[in-house]
């Protein structure tokens, strides 16, 4: 098994793209401080709310080591991200079509290796969908649990941060170290807040409540309430479908609220540009840029 230092990203990764589209792409990744709180869970309904509702829509599995969005949506991938560092295959062949047009990248399951990646290695991934030649709105990172490398890069080169947190005391420690990591390492000054399994609205706000006066006092960051999701028996029975709850049952009180939340993220203001460090889809990001430039020219 090659070592993380031998494995870096592929030149073929950065395949050849005939005319990328030239509209930016959305990027919201989707984080936790602890494991447990159903973050692969709402990254997996947002992504399928948002394709529902028409955005083209992408979900990207970046939990490198445990990853398992595949078998949420009852996909079996060929490839995996640990083939692109393999140089096995190019980006573009691990994509998966999920249901209703959703496109799938899965990460791997059980290889160690993959946890172990350099920093420059998450960058070059970053890097590698600026020539991603599928047309997109919007892309949905599903990160690993924690502060590790990859986590803070994933974030650091998303336009906005969800944070998932539920009603057990470490998984609000835990969110407010992620967040203050997320600000004092990656400049990071704003985050989406959203209250998992929660057992009626108030609890939801209540949570962000306690995180938020906690933050406000030492760290130089804006929380803002992104909503809830209630615990419901609904949604378990669409993880044992292998289905989003959205689509396996959409009146559910957990698809009404991803619903919801997925049209209330369709309305956040779109990346005016590149903000000048690592980004997801940098080029589509200077591509608007420069046409303007010229055509006011």
């Amino acid at each position: 098994m090659p070592s993380s230092a031998d494995m870096t990203v592929p030149a073929q990764v950065a395949f050849q793209a005939s005319a990328p589209s030239p509209a930016p792409v959305r990027v919201i990744a989707v984080a936790s401080g602890k494991g447990g709180v159903g973050k692969t869970s709402v990254s997996v309904n947002l992504a399928m709310a948002l394709c529902n509702a028409g955005q083209r829509t992408l979900l990207l599995d970046t939990d490198l080591g445990l990853a398992n969005i595949d078998v949420m949506l009852g996909l079996s991938p060929r490839f995996t991200l640990a083939d692109v560092f393999a140089g096995r295959c190019e980006l573009r062949d691990t994509l998966l079509e999920g249901p209703r047009g959703l496109w799938v990248v899965p990460a791997a399951s059980g290889k160690r290796h993959m946890t172990e990646l350099l920093p420059q290695q998450h960058v070059g991934l970053v890097h590698a969908f600026s020539q991603l030649d599928v047309p997109l709105d919007v892309m949905v990172v599903d990160n690993a649990a924690g502060i590790a490398d990859g986590v803070l890069t994933f974030c650091q080169a998303a336009q906005d941060v969800i944070v998932v947190v539920c009603d057990e005391p470490a998984s609000v420690t835990d969110a407010y170290a992620l967040i203050k990591v997320l600000s004092r390492e990656r400049g990071i000054t704003r985050v989406q807040v959203l209250a998992n399994q929660v057992q009626h609205t108030g609890e939801g706000r209540q949570l962000f409540d306690k995180l938020e006066r906690v933050t406000s006092k030492f760290l130089d960051v804006t929380l803002s309430y992104l909503g809830a999701i209630p615990r419901d028996e609904w949604l378990r029975r669409a993880v044992q479908r292998q289905e989003a709850v959205v689509d396996a049952f959409p009146s559910a009180p957990a698809s009404v609220a991803f619903r919801d939340i997925a049209r209330r993220a369709s309305q956040w203001q779109s990346p005016p540009g590149p903000r000048g460090h690592v980004e997801f889809f940098m080029e589509r990001l200077i591509a608007p840029t420069g046409a303007s430039a010229r055509s006011a020219a």
